[in-house]
């Protein structure tokens, strides 16, 4: 009752709340983005939804066109590729605003695992470990708020199956959870907490160490 009906219920009140007091702000940042870089405002690409099934997610375009689209940025270095604008909307989180419009139709959810590109074969085969594919993914989820780009796959896989796991008990711990989530990814984006371009935290240890 609670993943079907109420947390759903939440996701329509948050995300049509988040579209009428961000439609303002959201207008002022399509301008900058045009004025910014040539290219589209907006971002669409093929995501791995529940039950594995692909959606197209929306976001503002944060990368210059010429970047490969369906790569995950973990695979290139792409801070030397973005203008000055383009890395604080991706710190700030700013790309993520018209994700809003998935929830309200119902291909996403405010909180669940972040949606894996489709070719992320190796993200999709952990979660299937844990059975993270089969919720809906999120804006913001457990994983984000332990390490977001730090985290290395199977680990991130792990937190996506643990939120998992408690969404499918339902109740008021299902709730909670979701509470914990959702403010805790205020207080990481923030501080900025795990954001990393070009790679994932251990590899840039890795790469620190040479």
């Amino acid at each position: 009752m609670y993943e079907k009906i109420i947390k759903r219920l939440f996701d329509i009140v948050l995300s049509l709340l988040g579209i009428i007091v961000l439609a303002i702000p959201m207008l002022i940042i399509a301008i900058i983005i045009k004025i910014d870089s040539p290219g589209p405002v907006f971002f669409k690409q093929k995501r791995v939804g529940i039950h594995k099934k692909l959606f197209s997610i929306i976001k503002f375009r944060s990368m210059p066109v010429t970047v490969p689209k369906d790569t995950p940025t973990h695979q290139f270095k792409a801070e030397d590729m973005l203008s000055k604008w383009q890395k604080f909307m991706r710190k700030a989180s700013i790309d993520e605003l018209p994700q809003f419009f998935c929830i309200f139709v119902g291909t996403m959810s405010i909180v669940g695992p972040r949606p894996a590109l489709w070719n992320q074969d190796d993200l999709v085969a952990e979660r299937d470990k844990y059975g993270a594919n089969d919720i809906k993914p999120g804006l913001t989820g457990w994983a984000q708020i332990h390490g977001r780009d730090e985290i290395e796959i199977p680990l991130k896989a792990k937190y996506d199956g643990e939120y998992a796991s408690k969404l499918k008990q339902g109740g008021f711990k299902a709730f909670w959870f979701d509470i914990r989530c959702f403010f805790g990814s205020i207080v990481a984006v923030l501080k900025s907490d795990g954001v990393r371009e070009g790679g994932t935290g251990e590899m840039h240890r890795l790469e620190e160490q040479k």
